[in-house]
Formats: structure tokens, sequence, C-alpha cells
């Protein structure tokens, strides 16, 4: 099994760990397609109730790895084929009901920011640093950037990124909404695991479909969510866990 990506399990807690740190984890063929597998063994697994993403070194992850694509012999469409299989596994956490923090200790570049905003909540060092260099080597947004970018900064703020030469620091990045946290260095994975241990001491299945509600809404029309909306809703009050729940809500709340 490849180490370019390690997966270890805690319970109903899943860690994906990014392992190529002599390479900023930047993510190359192999890698690609590991991730791909993961995702796919992850969210078909129905004892995983949140997942942890994290990265080994200094970076958190470089995105695609260049420095493989110019030595390789690759072609263009061997690029749009590794794109695509990176793809697969980012849509597949994304549309997914298993939510996903981000532990992003360090900097995070190009297809990297793609990557990290395949999370639902992402906790940021105070050295994390956050740029896009697509441009300054010719190359144009992949791994999702171009839409998840400005889903969570907006149209304009992506645009700087990606049309200027610019990074920006952890503060910057929290101000912007790029990150939901930003923390000492020190304390980015306690505080990760801590947001994944909230998840998984409530009501695990709700989060989680609170989660595909939002991120799959953006990509279909307003009937559409208005539809899953009520479906989703009436299938969990129907569950035992929703059932429990909602009755403690209802005799805590009864007048005296």
């Amino acid at each position: 099994m490849s180490d370019s990506i390690l997966v270890t399990r805690d319970g109903a807690l899943a860690r994906v760990t990014f392992n190529r740190p002599a390479s900023l984890n930047a993510m190359g063929f192999e890698m690609g397609r590991r991730w791909r597998d993961v995702a796919h063994e992850l969210t078909s697994d129905d004892s995983v109730g949140a997942v942890i993403l994290d990265a080994a070194g200094p970076a958190f992850c470089a995105g695609g790895d260049v420095r493989e694509m110019a030595t390789s012999g690759a072609s263009g469409a061997d690029v749009t084929g590794a794109a695509q299989t990176i793809h697969d596994g980012i849509r597949t956490f994304v549309e997914s009901s298993i939510p996903i923090v981000a532990a992003v200790q360090g900097a995070v570049a190009g297809g990297g920011l793609g990557l990290m905003l395949t999370a639902d909540y992402i906790v940021a060092s105070d050295q994390a640093r956050f740029v896009s260099k697509y441009a300054n080597i010719g190359l144009t947004p992949d791994l999702g950037v171009s839409t998840l970018l400005p889903a969570a900064i907006g149209q304009r703020r992506a645009l700087q990124l990606l049309l200027q030469d610019v990074t920006i620091d952890a503060a910057t990045a929290l101000d912007w909404g790029l990150v939901n946290e930003v923390v000492a260095a020190d304390a980015v994975a306690s505080r990760a695991a801590e947001v994944a241990a909230f998840w998984l001491g409530g009501a695990t299945a709700a989060f989680g479909q609170a989660k595909r509600l939002v991120r799959t809404g953006a990509a279909r029309s307003f009937r559409e969510n208005l539809d899953d909306e009520a479906a989703s809703i009436g299938a969990r009050f129907d569950t035992d866990d929703a059932k429990h729940r909602i009755a403690a809500f209802a005799a805590a709340r009864r007048p005296q």
C-alpha cells in the first residue's frame, strides 16, 4: 500500500495524512490515485463519522507536483487525466455526508487550496501562508480551486489571489473567510481533534447531512435544495437518535 497518504482510524474518526514532506506534500500521479481511492474507501464506510485531514512536515500541500509533471515526460492529456482522478476524490469527499476538518500547519499553494477546501472546517496555524502561483508558471487553476475558492472568499478576492502574485498570512485568511480558526502552531492538531470530537459526540449523522445539504446545494436549483431538505429532515425525524434528542429538548422547554 502506498504511504503517500496515510489513513488511520480511531473508532468512528478517520485521519487522512498527506505524507510526502520532502516534496511539500505536492500531489503527484500516484498520490492522486491514492487520494481518489481513500475518498471512495472512507465515504463508503458507514462506520466513519468524521475525518481529520492533515499533513506531515512543514507544509500542508504545495498543490500538484509540477516537478514530477515536468520530468516524467507527461503530456497535457496525462495532466488532464491526473487532474480528473484527483477531482474524483475531491468531489467524493465534498458531496459525502461525512464532516471533514482540516488541520493546516503550514504553507498551502496552488491546488493545495482546493484540497484544503475539501474540508468543511479549517483550523490553521498562525504560521500558515496561502498563495496561488498558477499563472506564475503558465498554468490554470485545478483541484476545485476555481469553484471552491470563490465560494469561500468571494469572486473578487479569489481573483486577487489567482491574478496577482500575492501571499496572504493566516490572519488575512481568517478575515477573508478562507479558514475558520487560527491558533498557535502547537495547538492546530489538538484543536482539529476537538472539532471532530464535537461532531462525533453529538448528532453525528445530522451534522453530516447538514454538511451534505450545504455542499451540494450550490450546484442545484432552489427547488431541488428545498426538496432535499424536506426529505432529509423527515428521514432524520424517524431515527431513534433524533427521537431521543427531540424528546429531551421538548422536555427541557416544557413550561413549569
